[in-house]
């Protein structure tokens, strides 16, 4: 009996026990939505972008609600506003789901305002300096007169630059802050920088008198902000770097910004010329020049700050 006994406890049908190990399996569902890192990177995006465009919605909807006036200047700051906050608001949402810092999502509350940002203002308004100038030795950009004088002049030299700096705060967050980190963990930095740099450039195509070089032109910048994102390990260069190039570009040389002229603009100024150079409609951006300047940018910006990738951001 004790030989029979020992022969039948050592059978492998009685050592298994699937039905506890099957027991300790995680769900279908727990395997779908997570991975070892947490909430999987394309749930996170998919997510993200289902929470982000009911708000989106609701703060165009709510900010021009309300009559500021003929020509509706104040009602685009309250956009621009409120579209960042409904950019921030679901990263909020996953910081807590996926138990991260915010830092990762690329505007550290430590380095605000701080001296990447204000590095990043002097590249910006440098850069199109560079290019207006360069199209008034050619030619094709006059500068005009003055159209603000006085008091005027300083009240909408501010108004600009604090439109340009939510305009600059929504589009680097909504395409290079918790989108490209998240996106970055699933296909790598630089596939989801190609990704949403194109779709950065795509979504100009909303802006009135936009052609095929100042989407291409966007892109490519979108690109290079990548670069500075890979490069200094947050936003707050590309943020700077984009409020100034705006502001120069709409209110101190006063031409088309991506298709666009806006009212309360410090010059007369004209562009005239073959709209290969000019930019046409789209305004500088459009110019062949544009393509030139974005490589010199970039070249100079990888001599002043090399071989800082150590940034970990996947």
């Amino acid at each position: 009996m004790a030989e029979g006994l020992n022969t039948e406890i050592g059978s492998p049908r009685e050592t298994a026990t699937p039905d506890f190990a099957a027991a300790v399996q995680p769900s279908y569902a727990r395997t779908l939505f997570l991975g070892p890192e947490g909430l999987r990177p394309g749930w996170g995006v998919a997510f993200y972008l289902l929470m982000f465009y009911p708000l989106q919605l609701a703060a165009v909807r709510v900010a021009w609600s309300w009559d500021f006036g003929a020509s509706g200047l104040w009602s685009m700051m309250l956009e621009e506003l409120g579209v960042f906050a409904a950019a921030v608001i679901p990263a909020l949402v996953l910081v807590r789901v996926e138990r991260r810092s915010w830092g990762n999502y690329g505007l550290p509350g430590g380095q605000a305002f701080g001296k990447l940002f204000w590095a990043g203002t002097v590249w910006g308004f440098a850069g199109i300096s560079l290019l207006l100038l360069a199209l008034r030795g050619l030619h094709v950009f006059s500068f005009g007169h003055l159209a603000l004088h006085g008091a005027r002049m300083a009240k909408f030299a501010a108004f600009w630059a604090v439109m340009f700096l939510l305009v600059g705060l929504f589009e680097e967050f909504l395409m290079r802050g918790y989108t490209q980190f998240t996106l970055a963990r699933g296909i790598g930095f630089w596939p989801a920088a190609m990704i949403l740099s194109c779709a950065f450039g795509l979504i100009h195509l909303r802006n009135g008198g936009e052609q095929a070089p100042g989407l291409l032109a966007a892109a490519l910048i979108g690109f290079f902000f990548c670069l500075t994102l890979r490069r200094t390990g947050s936003l707050w260069f590309a943020v700077g770097f984009h409020a100034a190039w705006d502001w120069g570009e709409t209110f101190f040389y006063s031409v088309p910004d991506s298709g666009s002229v806006f009212p309360g603009h410090l010059l007369t100024s004209s562009l005239h010329g073959p709209g290969w150079l000019t930019g046409g409609s789209v305004g500088p951006e459009g110019s062949a020049l544009c393509f030139a300047v974005i490589a010199v940018i970039w070249v100079g910006f990888t001599r002043v700050y090399p071989g800082l990738e150590r940034h970990k951001l996947t």
